[in-house]
């Protein structure tokens, strides 16, 4: 059995290696000397999640009651507790000092008790994981603080880490990837693809293990990585490099994949979220629309207003948000369904057809009412022309697909495209807030804006947003993160949990020496927030230097 302080010097060691192969050779040494139960559990936990990610399991543990378990079992009070966040800015470097600061009256569990083990933490997080009802906060805190009372001040520091899932140690999947592959003599792609398939970490390590990886098939009610695309340089440049591309609106709405066995519908987000509740008539369009015993669609779901423009970003995550009253919230924002691929039919998995393949097969079961059109063309005056119609409807753009692609499950590649107006956005990842002044005084109303460094893990300051932001969306945006506020900082400035990513427009990117990035971005301005989206997507550091290197030369969507 694995000690969790074994996981824990692991984690530290990792922690002061800046090179990715490094990490990777370190983490497949220990990966190699798991048992079964272990693997299943620790690929996911060095990423800093308690669970898989492809798992209904969430945590639900908040800045709060992390700081109300760790005073209990170091006997520091809650103000101490902040003091030192405040100081470290690090919740792993706080629970480390508070424990190693215990008083002696808290020690009695922690000496001479058996050591933490790996399992033994995973076991306390699903309790706290499957707490319920009126005393679940007390039950949550009750068990992070039996992990403090038992752990030493490093155990205690990746404890913290994990219970908020920042775990900081610049390990990402693309890392555990190679470390599986590594430890068990695979390819990183039969890993990945292993993973774009379950979406669990820990499954894909034991099959690999096994030798078994080629046994991991896509499968109804478990979500596969969606493909993506990139940004195209502009309509004549992508169809030259393409050839004939088969053309689709790019709708402004929000990315669904759907399963189906029977009248049995299940439908999930970009994020592989869960989402079938809260989207009725999605699940009846499948019912009514599509003629098959089972099978995994790919498609939009876009919000309508009452001119049959679409509506904002902002509106169709309210349906996505909403558990309870759906029926209302549906009446308010109604959907409409746009498939455009099919990826499984009938026990037959479709990803390695041809999109043609896959379009033709999907043309064949769904009712034309709720497929996207297609356009199949090598013309760039017909595509400027599907794009300028797209853009006039209030939709972003267009999609460039070679008909040739297979479906890249997972992947962002030059086999998808997508054509958008000339403003360039990013997506980047919300670490700081500022409390407004007067008549917004109880709102956050501006956000500190950071870009992930793919070669320290480390996320760094761009800037500030503020614009772009009215008053309704302040209220929305201060609740949601009211539970992402770890410790207050200088006068009005907090400090959040970076979870949530912002798309921002901006005028241009300057060098700058005021941030940590190097960077900074001039007149940024809110476009909407990617619920949607995964922090392992947001831009990462190379697309803010490339942007700042090519911008001069930027042009519209119809040049090369």
């Amino acid at each position: 059995m694995t000690t969790f302080l074994g996981f824990a010097e692991l984690c530290s060691k990792i922690e002061g290696i800046a090179g990715s192969i490094e990490k990777a050779e370190i983490l497949a040494s220990f990966l190699s000397d798991l048992d079964e139960a272990e693997l299943a559990i620790v690929p996911s936990f060095v990423t800093g999640s308690p669970f898989p990610a492809s798992s209904e399991i969430l945590l639900g543990v908040g800045p709060s009651t992390l700081y109300d378990a760790l005073s209990r079992a170091s006997g520091s009070s809650t103000t101490e507790i902040k003091d030192i966040l405040r100081r470290t800015g690090d919740v792993g470097a706080v629970a480390a000092e508070a424990i190693g600061k215990r008083r002696p009256s808290t020690l009695s569990s922690f000496i001479g008790g058996d050591s933490l083990s790996i399992l033994d933490v995973y076991s306390r997080f699903l309790q706290i994981a499957r707490a319920s009802g009126r005393r679940s906060q007390s039950v949550k805190a009750k068990n992070l603080q039996y992990l403090f009372s038992e752990s030493s001040p490093l155990e205690a520091r990746y404890i913290a880490r994990l219970a908020l899932e920042d775990m900081r140690i610049g390990v990402g999947e693309g890392i555990v990837r190679d470390a599986i592959a590594k430890a068990f003599g695979a390819t990183p792609a039969e890993v990945e693809r292993g993973y774009n398939f379950t979406g669990d970490l820990g499954l894909v390590a034991r099959r690999a293990k096994e030798g078994r990886l080629s046994d991991l098939k896509v499968e109804i009610g478990r979500p596969i990585k969606m493909m993506l695309a990139q940004i195209g340089s502009g309509i004549p440049g992508s169809l030259a490099e393409m050839g004939t591309a088969a053309v689709e609106w790019k709708f402004d709405g929000s990315r669904v994949q759907i399963h189906k066995r029977g009248d049995d519908v299940e439908i999930f987000s970009r994020r592989l979220e869960r989402v079938t509740r809260s989207l009725p008539e999605i699940v009846a369009s499948i019912r009514e629309g599509v003629r098959t015993e089972s099978a995994i669609l790919d498609g939009e779901a876009v919000a309508r207003g009452e001119d049959g423009r679409p509506l904002p970003f902002q509106e169709i995550l309210k349906r996505f948000r909403r558990k309870y009253k759906v029926e209302g919230t549906a009446k308010k924002i109604p959907l409409e369904l746009f498939l455009f691929d099919i990826v499984y039919l009938d026990g037959h998995p479709l990803i390695d057809e041809p999109l043609r393949e896959r379009r033709r097969i999907l043309e064949e079961v769904a009712d034309p009412k709720i497929l996207a059109a297609q356009t199949v063309t090598s013309d760039p005056e017909v595509v400027a022309g599907i794009y300028e119609k797209a853009v006039a409807a209030g939709h972003e753009g267009v999609m460039l697909k070679s008909p040739a692609s297979p479906y890249a499950a997972g992947k962002r590649g030059k086999n998808w495209v997508k054509i958008k107006p000339v403003m360039e956005t990013l997506d980047l990842v919300v670490v700081g807030a500022r409390w407004g002044e007067g008549r917004r005084a109880t709102f956050l109303g501006s956000f500190r804006l950071a870009s992930p460094d793919p070669d320290t893990g480390r996320l760094e300051d761009v800037g500030w947003v503020a614009t772009g932001i009215n008053d309704e969306m302040l209220a929305e945006l201060t609740d949601l993160f009211r539970d992402l506020v770890l410790v207050s900082g200088e006068g009005m400035v907090v400090e959040v949990k970076p979870e949530v990513i912002f798309e921002v427009a901006f005028e241009e990117i300057q060098k700058s020496k005021s941030y940590s990035s190097g960077y900074a971005l001039r007149f940024p301005r809110l476009v909407r927030v990617r619920d949607d989206k995964a922090l392992e997507e947001a831009d990462s550091l190379e697309r803010v230097a490339s942007l700042y290197a090519t911008q001069r030369g930027r042009n519209g969507p119809g040049s090369g």
